[in-house]
C-alpha cells in the first residue's frame, strides 16, 4: 500500500508540473483556505503519514511564481526610470541670482537692439518677473522665471514654449530635450525676425 500512495504522489506532482502555466498567476496559486484551517490529503495512509497535497503544490509552484515575480520587477524597472529633481541643482537663492541677472541682461540688451533695426512696434517691457519683447504682427516673446522648477521659461512666436534649466558645466540655460541655449536660440530666431544678427550670450 505504502508503494502504491507513492507512485500516486508522484502522478499528482508531475500532474502539477506539466499544467501549471509558464507564467502562473499569483491569483491562481494562492490557496483559498481561512487562516486557522490546513488542508491534508491522504490516500490510505495511516495518520502517522499524512501527505500533505497542499506542500507539493507550493513545492511546485513557487519556483515559476518568484521567477514570473523577478521578471516583472526587471520589466518595470527597465520601462520606468528613476525620476531626477532637477530643483536640488539650485538653492533657491541662487536660481533667483542667477535668472534675474539673465533676465536684466536680456532686457538691456534687447532694448539696444530696438534701435539698430526697423520693426514696426517693437518694444520691450519688464514687470512681475516677466520679459516681454514686442515685434508686431511677428509675434511676442515672453520670458518668466518657474521657481518651484528653478527653470526660465520662454514663448516665442517660432520654436513655441521651452523650459530651460541652468547647467553648472557650461554655465548658461540649456533646454534639456533638445540641448538648445537660451541666448543661441533667441540670437538666431531674433535674426531671422528682424533681419540683424544680435549677440546676446
Amino acid at each position: 500500500m505504502l508503494r502504491r500512495t507513492i507512485e500516486a504522489h508522484l502522478k499528482l506532482r508531475l500532474s502539477i508540473r506539466t499544467t501549471l502555466p509558464s507564467h502562473p498567476s499569483p491569483r491562481l496559486l494562492k490557496p483559498r483556505l481561512s487562516p486557522s484551517k490546513t488542508l491534508r490529503v491522504y490516500f490510505g495512509c495511516p495518520s502517522s503519514s499524512p501527505i500533505p497535497i497542499l506542500n507539493s503544490l507550493l513545492e511546485a509552484s513557487g519556483p515559476l511564481l518568484l521567477h514570473h515575480t523577478l521578471s516583472s520587477s526587471r520589466t518595470l524597472s527597465s520601462q520606468c526610470p528613476t525620476a531626477i529633481d532637477y530643483r536640488s541643482v539650485l538653492q533657491e537663492s541662487e536660481f533667483h541670482k542667477l535668472a534675474d541677472s539673465t533676465i536684466h541682461a536680456l532686457q538691456e540688451k534687447l532694448e539696444e537692439y530696438g534701435d539698430s533695426v526697423q520693426i514696426e512696434g517693437y518694444d520691450v517691457e519688464y514687470g512681475n518677473e516677466v520679459l516681454t519683447l514686442k515685434l508686431g504682427d511677428s509675434g511676442t516673446y515672453v520670458l518668466n522665471k518657474q521657481t518651484p522648477n528653478r527653470q526660465l521659461w520662454l514663448s516665442s512666436p517660432i520654436s513655441g514654449p521651452s523650459r530651460f534649466d541652468w547647467d553648472q558645466n557650461a554655465g548658461t540655460w540649456v533646454y534639456r530635450r533638445t540641448k538648445a541655449n537660451l541666448f543661441k536660440v533667441l540670437e538666431s530666431e531674433l535674426e531671422k525676425l528682424c533681419g540683424e544678427p544680435i549677440e546676446l550670450a
